[in-house]
């Protein structure tokens, strides 16, 4: 393809500078030319007579110019044409700021990786195995707290290029999930894979889902976490069915109201007792402890897990009940790292792979642990602890459930 001439483009546009278009979104944000000049941190008489050369210069081009002046002190107005052209620069310089940012990333220079509160620590044990590597090879590291709501959209608009957490699955295999995960057996990094396993294949926690490659640390049911007595909430659990009649504290968004739904339909909310709306469970947990309100809240397993043995010091006095599956759809948390799938993800030398491969030998230590210990205890090997203390979600199942 050969290189337009300049006669072929029009007059003034390739005077036009990133400076000038980002003027142009400031004043049409601020209103007037002094505002954007303080918004920028510039003189006004620059901001004014970017303005005028931009009015001039592409308003003879278009055949109206681009804003109009008021009275001192009003908002400048912006013609049609102004505010097509002002859509049009800031796609430019959102599509130039994105492609930057997709160059770094494929060169490696920056990493920004997210996780949820709860697969936080897992995420940093990996980082403190490659953090060296990163300080050597120039690597700057940008780390995010991500909802499980959101988690899978920013990876995908490339806000992220690893995240931690958790997403709704199935629990049945041959679901349809069973032909969006698709991965293979392997290795650690999975570089690659190909093949095909289930929800429940025993052949490895790798795989693709929609895109993404998946590693599964855990596949997590629910646990009830409640301030109730045990004469009102036995100790031996609560059914699925009777969480419409009970009082609980729910998130807004996220992975519980997905379950939720999923049980009891998009209008959950009018069909149950919902006691509270909270925005991260560390708020449900102090609501819950503090008294306030007689009610109950639901948590993933791992979660339930450290709630009983004390190690959330804002769930203590707490009681972590287990959730009896009496009716459908079935379903499960599906606790993992995921990233895109894509050139970085086949050169096993990028940081986000050197990280990727971290994580994976943390989670063939806590397989492999857990496993010795299901053996050693025997039939009570559904009952093992999980090593990862500090990471109550993060820890994989003896069993797949």
């Amino acid at each position: 393809m050969s290189v337009p001439a300049p006669a072929d483009y029009p007059p003034g546009l390739l005077d036009t500078t990133m400076d000038q278009l980002r003027t142009l979104l400031a004043v049409h944000e601020e209103g007037t030319a002094l505002a954007a000049a303080r918004l920028l941190g510039r003189e006004q008489s620059s901001i004014q007579k970017q303005l005028d050369t931009m009015n001039r210069k592409l308003g003879e081009h278009c055949g109206e110019p681009l804003l109009r002046k008021r009275g001192r002190g009003e908002r400048v107005q912006f013609t049609a044409t102004g505010e097509a052209l002002v859509r049009l620069a800031r796609g430019t310089l959102d599509e130039w700021r994105e492609g930057l940012d997709d160059a770094r990333r494929r060169g490696g220079r920056t990493l920004k990786v997210g996780s949820t509160r709860y697969t936080l620590g897992y995420l940093l044990d990996a980082v403190e195995q490659v953090n060296e590597r990163y300080l050597n090879d120039g690597v700057e590291l940008k780390m995010a707290h991500v909802r499980s709501s959101s988690m899978l959209e920013r990876l995908r608009h490339r806000e992220l290029d690893l995240v931690c957490g958790s997403i709704l699955t199935s629990a049945s295999a041959g679901a349809a999930e069973g032909e969006a995960l698709r991965g293979g057996p392997g290795a650690p990094g999975a570089h690659g894979a190909t093949g095909t396993h289930g929800p429940h294949a025993a052949d490895g926690p790798y795989g693709t889902y929609e895109g993404y490659e998946v590693m599964e640390w855990r596949r997590s049911w629910l646990s009830v976490v409640t301030n109730q007595d045990a004469a009102r909430l036995p100790r031996d659990g609560v059914s699925v069915r009777a969480l419409a009649t009970l009082p609980l504290v729910v998130s807004a968004d996220g992975l519980i109201p997905d379950f939720l739904r999923g049980w009891f339909g998009s209008d959950y909310r009018r069909r149950m007792r919902i006691a509270a709306e909270i925005d991260s469970a560390h708020y449900g947990f102090e609501l819950l402890a503090s008294g306030v309100l007689s009610g109950s809240m639901l948590v993933t397993e791992g979660i339930g897990e450290a709630v009983s043995e004390g190690r959330l010091a804002e769930a203590r006095g707490l009681r972590a009940l287990p959730l009896v599956e009496d009716m459908g759809p079935p379903q499960r948390a599906l606790v993992g790292a995921f990233r895109r799938r894509g050139p970085e993800a086949r050169d096993p030398s990028h940081p986000v792979s050197l990280l990727w491969d971290a994580l994976a030998r943390r989670n063939a230590r806590e397989r492999r642990s857990a496993a010795e210990r299901a053996a050693a205890d025997g039939p009570r090997g559904s009952l093992v602890r999980c090593s990862s203390r500090t990471v109550p979600d993060a820890c994989p199942l003896p069993s797949a459930r």
